[in-house]
Parts: structure tokens; C-alpha cells; sequence
């Protein structure tokens, strides 16, 4: 079973900066031929896509975040990160990880929870 442990989370003041990780237990070249997707949840809120990075390394971000956060891959380490700058409070959530794979699988992170103060 495939499974995904992020890391990175935690409380800070908005302005401030903070970088996700997510490692996944799979191969390497089942890790490079997914998508990684971050998702994140507000409190009382649907989860909803922050930004993704394909096979191909194309990106794509909300618009809520884009100029903020950038999200990158490395296949060697089987990690995607997300590196979230000019935090505000309204990006307060669980961040989730999720990797859709090349045959159609989908597995997800446990969540990690961030708090930006204001």
C-alpha cells in the first residue's frame, strides 16, 4: 500500500513563510510518472486544490495562492513540496497530499495542519 507522510506544517505569523513536504512510498518511477496534487481544508470549508505539479513538471495554482506558493518535485527522493510565502490567515488549514498515478490510483496524506496567525 502506498502511502504518503507530509510534513512541515505549524504556526506562524501571516507574512511569514513555511515549506511542506510529502514523501511517498513507492517507486521511483511510479513517483515520477504521477501527478502530485496539494489540497487543503479550512475550517467549515470543501477541501480544495491549491496547486499541482504533473509527470511533465507542469504547475498549476489556485488563484488564491498563485505568486505565493510554489510547488516542486524531486523523483529521486520521491518528495513534492510546496513552499508557501506571504502567508495570511486565510490560508489557515489541513494541507493534504495527493498523488494520482499513470494508472489511475489515487492515495492521500494524512494532513498537516498550518495556522497562520494575524
Amino acid at each position: 500500500q502506498v502511502q504518503l507522510v507530509e510534513s512541515g506544517g505549524g504556526l506562524v505569523q501571516a507574512g511569514g513563510s513555511l515549506r511542506l513536504s510529502c514523501v511517498a512510498s513507492i517507486s521511483t518511477f511510479g513517483f515520477a510518472m504521477s501527478t502530485m496534487v496539494w489540497h487543503r481544508q479550512a475550517p467549515g470549508k470543501q477541501r480544495e486544490v491549491v496547486a499541482s505539479i504533473s509527470k511533465n513538471r507542469t504547475t498549476n495554482y489556485a488563484d488564491s495562492v498563485k505568486g505565493r506558493f510554489t510547488v516542486s518535485r524531486d523523483n529521486f527522493r520521491n518528495t513534492v513540496s510546496l513552499q508557501m510565502n506571504s502567508l495570511k490567515p486565510e490560508d489557515t488549514g489541513v494541507y493534504y497530499c495527493n498523488m494520482r498515478t499513470d494508472i489511475g490510483d489515487d492515495y492521500w496524506g494524512q494532513g498537516t495542519q498550518v495556522t497562520v496567525s494575524s
